[in-house]
């Protein structure tokens, strides 16, 4: 029986298209595009198309795109840079409490360099206080973070409305989104939204991994972080990957290509595994249900079962989820969003994720669910014992 992939919050299967265009770029337009001669000038029209093809999904200028290796470089870049070029206007850093390492760490790197770093609360289902931002909001704030959506439990943040709060409370400050879970899941218009530095990661949505963009508006002024020959405006110096770009931007075309119907489709597979595991005994969902939280993601604590002992029964069937953040998980520390939510330690250690793609099917989640309800008595038996 073949595979059931339902972990692509961690990493998605590329496109059919991205590999060929990879291996183009790769075998016949290899080119360096700073290049003068013709394999250069090939090889720069690749990166230019990119550009276009996210500048038009995003309604922004193509100079707004800063090609980057990732999400935590682009969220490095971002956060770093919009700390160093503010830090005479003020020095406190605001963050939400279940964001993803890329951020939470690089807020702790920064509180090592003397900046003032905070942590905004968030509810039981991963909702942002927003009372909490507005109250911790002042001139002497020169960047806020938020996630568009956890990647753990795909709670939604409501990025207009914080957006509206930054620039009121704190005029001067810049607002990064950490989009790297919402891209390829929402249509993400940054200037209407409020947003002035955004983070997405290519193998989130069927791209090549170590592939990204960093969307900076473009009178928002961060410092880059990498310098050399002063390649995308000088804002990241080195050689572009010409074959990454390339896929990068096939992968955003398709991803967004037919974009409702490919959406509810997800959200028919949320729906489905949601009321499949609801009609299960001791199981606790996390965040968001239904159509008020991502599309893609389901959080489902099993009482009595480890979540590595059930992601392994599973694997034996040839199903793959995830125990918590894939970017973590061989890490033996509790969750951040878990702590962050306040899920009990035993909901936190029988946490497990699924997650979606377009690629998948309905029949898949029911044979997800049916493998379920067969080891869950198993394990709880073994358990007990």
């Amino acid at each position: 029986m073949s595979e059931i992939y339902l972990d692509n919050s961690s990493t998605t299967r590329p496109f059919p298209s991205v590999l060929d265009i990879v291996m183009k770029t790769m075998t016949e337009d290899y080119g360096n595009p700073s290049s003068l001669h013709k394999k250069g000038v090939d090889a720069e029209s690749y990166i230019r198309k990119t550009r276009q093809i996210l500048s038009r999904i995003l309604k922004a200028e193509e100079r707004e795109i800063i090609f980057t290796s990732g999400g935590t470089e682009s969220n490095n870049m971002a956060i770093i840079g919009a700390a160093l070029a503010g830090k005479r206007r003020g020095s406190r850093l605001l963050y939400t409490a279940m964001e993803h390492p890329a951020v939470s760490e690089v807020m702790r790197f920064l509180e090592k360099q003397g900046f003032q770093t905070e942590a905004i609360p968030v509810d039981r289902r991963g909702s942002i206080d927003l009372k909490a931002l507005e109250d911790m909001l002042d001139p002497d704030v020169i960047l806020v973070s938020t996630m568009y959506v956890n990647n753990e439990i795909g709670a939604v943040v409501p990025v207009k409305e914080c957006a509206a709060l930054i620039h009121q409370k704190a005029p001067d400050a810049l607002y990064h989104v950490d989009a790297i879970q919402a891209f390829g899941k929402y249509r993400i218009c940054p200037r209407q939204l409020g947003i002035d530095l955004m983070s997405a990661s290519g193998h989130k949505f069927h791209g090549p991994k170590g592939t990204g963009f960093l969307y900076v508006r473009k009178d928002a002024r961060i410092l880059p972080l990498i310098y050399g020959g002063g390649q995308q405006a000088g804002m990241r110096s080195g050689t572009e990957n010409v074959p990454g770009i390339a896929g990068l931007g096939v992968a955003a075309e398709e991803t967004y290509r037919d974009f409702d119907a490919k959406i509810d489709h997800l959200y028919a597979l949320k729906e489905r595994l949601e009321a499949g595991l609801m009609r299960m005994d001791d199981v606790v969902l996390h965040g968001m249900q239904g159509r008020e939280g991502a599309p893609h993601i389901v959080n489902a604590s099993f009482t009595g079962v480890g979540s590595e002992v059930l992601l392994h029964s599973l694997e034996d069937k040839g199903i793959f989820v995830s125990a918590g953040s894939a970017c973590s998980t061989h890490k033996r520390n509790a969750s951040p969003t878990m702590t962050a939510i306040g899920a009990p330690k035993e909901e936190s250690s029988a946490a497990v994720r699924f997650s979606f793609s377009e690629l998948n099917t309905e029949e898949e989640i029911d044979r997800t669910l049916s493998a379920i309800s067969e080891l869950l008595p198993v394990l709880r038996r073994y358990r007990a014992r």
